[in-house]
């Protein structure tokens, strides 16, 4: 793309940022360089490239895409999202300290509790919904706030400009999780953070064919260790799922317009069913986030959470269905639901989930793109078994 693109509208950049044509054959779309080395012509040459785990051109093609999204200087690609989330950790050193979130992802809660605190780090959770939570959390060895909004599966919201605050306060950075809601409709470095963290496995790629991780920076001496450390543990987004996130992107904008008009008929249609206690979507006026949602960000989204009740109820409804697909991951054109409890926060203590009111009733609906009143067909068969 010629020209500055910071001029250019978000969808021109999802098509074009970072993906000159192909200089050899024209090529509109960035070639996969599957390749593990490149040769030299002489000894001593400087080359811009030496080895595909420093370098790659589909690699970095993927992220100068996602860095012009999320409006960062620089953006680096992993091999899942859980691998971008230790890339960022890596940053830490034994003895320090991190608030988060109470209520994110399973496989970061076992990352932070399992593995991470074995190294000497240590984590203190609250609920980032209420600032003030945050700020009493903090100590002088805090060093990263680290938030998911909306969280994931209850759906909290946190003002981010005021953690934002907080953190820089304190001499520490914050860490946004943004992959439920994705630059489109969120971009958390102009409200203030440091780091943005995505799962490119869910909205990015969209069509859940590939596994990777993405992180964009605001500051170039973190730019500069995160390519350190890709170059130094070697967990790079390979050149076929570059390829794939950015096929993916391409068409962002239109996925996520679809997405959400589907999620309102959805999440109405659960709402005023007897058969549902209660439904958690940051667009319903009734939620305790909306008016921040709307505040930070343009939309809310594709995720949402229900629940019926108990375990016996929701496996009931899930064993019924029949277009709506039973299964881990989110973000993808096929609607996706889960049962957070017993899948994506299985690792959570049964004690921390009640503490956090994450219940064996609660299922959670990734909206896809397909026709809704199938989508809305499907789900009232599902709750006629309840």
């Amino acid at each position: 793309m010629k020209g500055n693109p910071k001029n250019r509208g978000f969808s021109t950049r999802a098509v074009h940022a970072g993906q000159a044509f192909d200089p050899t054959t024209g090529s509109v779309a960035v070639p996969i360089y599957q390749t593990s080395t490149y040769v030299l012509d002489t000894l001593g040459q400087q080359t811009d490239f030496e080895y595909a785990r420093v370098q790659n051109p589909t690699r970095q093609a993927l992220e100068a895409n996602v860095a012009s999204l999320e409006g960062g200087i620089s953006g680096h690609a992993f091999a899942s999202g859980m691998a971008a989330i230790q890339a960022l950790t890596s940053m830490l050193s034994s003895g320090d300290h991190v608030v988060v979130s109470h209520n994110v992802y399973g496989g970061t809660y076992r990352l932070f509790r399992q593995v991470l605190e074995r190294y000497g780090l240590r984590f203190t959770w609250v609920d980032t919904t209420d600032p003030r939570h945050v700020a009493a959390a903090m100590m002088p060895e805090t060093r990263l706030v680290y938030i998911e909004t909306p969280t994931n599966p209850l759906m909290e919201v946190t003002d981010i400009a005021a953690v934002a605050d907080i953190a820089h306060g304190h001499g520490a950075l914050l860490a946004v999780d943004n992959t439920f809601l994705s630059p489109y409709f969120q971009r958390p470095l102009d409200l203030g953070a440091d780091i943005v963290v995505h799962s490119t496995t869910k909205f990015l790629n969209g069509h859940s064919d590939s596994v990777g991780g993405a992180l964009i920076c605001s500051r170039e001496e973190d730019a500069e260790w995160f390519r350190f450390v890709s170059k130094s543990a070697g967990a790079i987004l390979s050149p076929m799922d570059s390829f794939l996130v950015l096929r993916g992107i391409k068409t962002l904008a239109v996925r996520m317009e679809r997405h959400e008009t589907n999620t309102h008929a959805v999440v109405a249609m659960l709402d005023a069913h007897p058969k549902v206690r209660s439904v958690l979507y940051p667009g319903l006026a009734s939620h305790p986030g909306h008016e921040v949602q709307k505040a930070q960000a343009t939309g809310f989204g594709a995720l949402l959470t229900f629940d019926v009740g108990d375990f016996p109820a929701a496996k009931r409804l899930l064993d019924r269905l029949e277009v709506l697909s039973l299964a881990e991951s989110l973000g993808g054109v096929e609607t996706l639901i889960s049962h957070p409890a017993s899948m994506t926060h299985a690792s959570v203590p049964e004690s921390i989930r009640q503490e956090i009111g994450l219940g064996d009733g609660m299922i959670r609906v990734s909206v896809g793109i397909e026709d809704v009143d199938d989508l809305l067909e499907d789900l009232g068969r599902g709750l006629d078994a309840v």
